[in-house]
């Protein structure tokens, strides 16, 4: 089975903003699970919005790649973007925890996010 996911890459400092929601004890890139029809972009605008009470601006969404892990009997498919935003990261009621993370986090996400901290490190993008 699919699991296809969007999330928003978002880069300062040399650490990656990750995010825990309520009831796990995972923490993973802000985005999540397209509903019905919804593209990639509108997807990525509606969960960030849920998880981290900002807007993404969609003239600024780079699609930066996509990755691809087993998830138990599952794949989970992440396409990942870059986007400014406007307003003040906070949680919302459903994320638990945010937090910046740098490649020495990497073992608290899950594999499918593993990849893209590989990537990012590799083009010296995250510390």
């Amino acid at each position: 089975m699919l699991i296809d996911t969007v999330a928003w890459v978002r880069i300062e400092q040399g650490r990656i903003l990750c995010a825990r929601p309520r009831g796990k004890d995972v923490f993973y890139i802000p985005g999540g699970k397209r509903e019905g029809a919804e593209t990639d972009l509108q997807t990525l605008l509606r969960e960030i919005e849920e998880e981290l009470t900002v807007a993404l601006l969609p003239e600024t969404v780079a699609h930066v790649g996509t990755y691809e892990a087993n998830h138990g009997p599952s794949v989970v498919r992440m396409s990942c973007y870059t986007a400014d935003y406007h307003g003040t990261l906070a949680a919302s009621s459903e994320i638990e925890e945010v937090a910046w993370f740098t490649y020495a986090d990497r073992a608290q996400v899950p594999p499918v996010d593993q990849l893209l901290f590989d990537d990012l490190v590799d083009a010296g993008q995250l510390h």
